[in-house]
Formats: structure tokens, C-alpha cells, sequence
């Protein structure tokens, strides 16, 4: 396998540049305090679409079009985010979409998807929409957009840290979620690129850890059926063949069970006043493990990947209150 590099992340950030945004980021000083280190925050919760899928979505399509192979219609496969970002960037560029999903997909991601414009077909399962979308993909002028295991949508998902690393500087540590790892391999190309010291840290819901299972195992492990996780942005039943030779590269990584999704989605959208997907405080929850291991003060980024939230999920999140029990490293039960 021939490995990405950050010049085709900086080719990507060239090509994406017309039609994505350049989210800021974020710290909230009540957090540093408590937690007793530096944490920025990619905010692609304000991404285009809701969510960082916007960038390898357009990267993909652009690349297509650079190289005269842009195709009279595009399908895509997902249960959430990249549905949307396909759709939204299908549109952009004058392509007709399909977008197959799992009939348990978010509402939320549903409506959008269909409001970009995209044909939505949904199937009662994940496996149902992979193996309908491979068949739609054989008809001529067709071209299937994976949701993560493609070197154009991995390049696009790298220039979120491309931009992060160039704002913030140096940093010790970066975290992203993890589903089926396209932003974690993009977020290792970048960092790798622009600092070598820096670590790259996933983590992923324990119950839908098939990337844990898969990096313990040496080999990639297939879930039976879609994990009961409200981190629905990492629903995937595998990683992918591409993405897992980049996982198996990282420094660290944690699974995290609902309670503490629940617990950081709860008060990141709290300190930082910004719509936050529990996958997204997946990378907070396992930032927090790592920093109670560490014996100095750390920089750290953390890519907060979307904010698309349906009102079923947003009920479950605020069932119970977390906001009486502060964040602190003292509190090693809270992580």
C-alpha cells in the first residue's frame, strides 16, 4: 500500500478551499483551569453540512473533476454525516446523487440529506445499504463516494488538522473519533506532516469498538449487527482496509463507554456554547483519560467533528443533569 503524505492533504485544502469553511477554534478558560492543561477545540461542528464529512465529500468530488472523471452521478453509503456531506457537495458541483442508508439513521441527517437535493433510499440494515450502494455503482457513469475508505476522502478529512496545527501552533497531543477511521488516518497524515512528536489518539464507543477489536487482533474485526451507541456518527461495522493500516499507526487508543459520551456532550455544549454530537466527545472523553496519565502540562487539539443532533438522541443526552458534577483530573472516576 502506498501511503498518503501531507502534500496530498495541502493538494486537498487547495481544492476544498472554494466551497468549505475555515472553522475556528475554540477553548473555554474554565476548562483549561480545571483540567490544568491547554485544550483547543476544531470546532467542525460549524463545518459546512454540520460535520468535518464536508471536506472529503468535496475533496473527492473536486479531485474527480481536476482529472476529467467527473461522472453523470454519484452514490454514497452512510448513516449519518457523510450522507449529508455527499448530497451538499453532489450539489455544489452539478452532480445528481442516491444516498443509501440504514432506516435507523438519525432524522435529523435523513431531512438534510434529502434537503441537498439527494435521491435517499433507506434499508433496514447497514449491510443492506453497502451491499445496495455496490450495486448501484456498477451502472455506467456511476462513481461510488465510500464514507471512509477512499485516499481523496482521507486527504479531505486531513485538512481539518492541516488548518488547526497552522492556527494553534505546535501541540502534544491530537484526538478524533473514531468510525471508520477516515478522520483519524487524515488527522495522522497531517500531523505527521507538519510535527513528527506530535501524538495522534483515537477513540470510539465501547459498545461499537470493531477499530479497538481490530488493532488488538491485528486484523480487521466486522461487527454482526449495528452497535447500541448514541454516537451515531461512529456506527460503522468495520474500518476500512486502507484506514486500518493508519490506525494501526496511532499512539494511543480508547474506548469510551455512553456514560461518559454522555457526561462530555453534556458539558462541552455547555462551556463552549456550541451544538456538540456525543461522537464528537468521544475524542474529549478519551483526551481526558490521557491527560490524567500525564505528569506535565499538555497543548492539546481535539476535533470536534459534528453537531447534528435529532431530538430523540438530544432527550436521551439531557435525561439526567451532569453539570452539578464538574470536570476534574482529581476525579479519575470520570474517566
Amino acid at each position: 500500500m502506498k501511503f498518503l503524505n501531507i502534500s496530498d492533504v495541502r493538494s486537498a485544502r487547495e481544492r476544498i478551499a472554494p466551497h468549505v469553511t475555515r472553522t475556528p477554534i475554540v477553548q473555554s478558560s474554565l476548562l483549561n483551569q480545571w483540567m490544568g492543561h491547554d485544550i483547543y477545540f476544531k470546532a467542525e461542528c460549524l463545518q459546512s453540512v454540520g460535520a468535518f464529512k464536508a471536506r472529503g465529500a468535496c475533496n473527492t468530488i473536486s479531485w474527480l473533476a481536476e482529472n476529467n472523471r467527473i461522472p453523470k452521478h454519484i452514490v454514497a453509503n452512510s448513516s449519518g454525516n457523510h450522507a449529508q456531506a455527499v448530497a451538499w457537495a453532489a450539489s455544489r458541483l452539478g452532480v445528481s446523487a442516491t444516498i443509501f442508508m440504514p432506516s435507523y439513521s438519525s432524522q435529523v441527517k435523513i431531512q438534510a440529506t434529502a434537503s441537498y437535493g439527494a435521491s435517499v433510499v433507506l434499508c433496514d440494515t447497514r449491510d443492506i445499504a453497502d451491499q445496495k450502494v455496490r450495486e448501484a455503482s456498477e451502472k455506467e457513469g456511476t462513481v461510488w463516494i465510500p464514507p471512509f475508505n477512499h485516499e481523496q476522502v482521507i486527504s479531505g478529512q486531513g485538512t481539518a488538522v492541516l488548518e488547526a496545527i497552522e492556527e494553534t501552533g505546535e501541540v502534544d497531543a491530537i484526538f478524533a473519533p473514531c468510525g471508520g477511521g477516515g478522520l483519524l488516518s487524515g488527522s495522522l497524515i497531517a500531523s505527521r506532516g507538519i510535527s513528527a512528536k506530535t501524538k495522534v489518539i483515537g477513540a470510539e464507543p465501547l459498545a461499537g469498538n470493531d477499530a479497538a477489536q481490530s488493532l488488538r487482533a491485528n486484523k480487521i474485526h466486522r461487527l454482526s449487527e449495528a452497535p447500541n451507541t448514541l454516537a451515531d456518527g461512529a456506527m460503522t461495522l468495520a474500518v476500512g482496509e486502507i484506514t486500518f493500516e493508519y490506525l494501526k499507526q496511532l499512539d494511543a487508543f480508547y474506548e469510551i463507554g455512553e456514560d461518559k459520551m454522555i457526561y462530555w456532550t453534556q458539558w462541552l455544549t455547555h462551556l463552549l456554547k456550541l451544538h456538540i454530537e456525543p461522537t464528537s466527545a468521544l475524542a474529549m472523553a478519551g483526551a481526558a483519560k490521557w491527560l490524567s496519565e500525564q505528569s506535565s502540562r499538555k497543548k492539546i487539539l481535539i476535533i470536534l467533528s459534528g453537531g447534528n443532533i435529532d431530538h430523540n438522541t438530544n432527550r436521551t443526552i439531557w435525561k439526567e443533569d451532569q453539570l452539578s458534577n464538574p470536570p476534574s483530573l482529581s476525579m479519575k472516576n470520570h474517566f
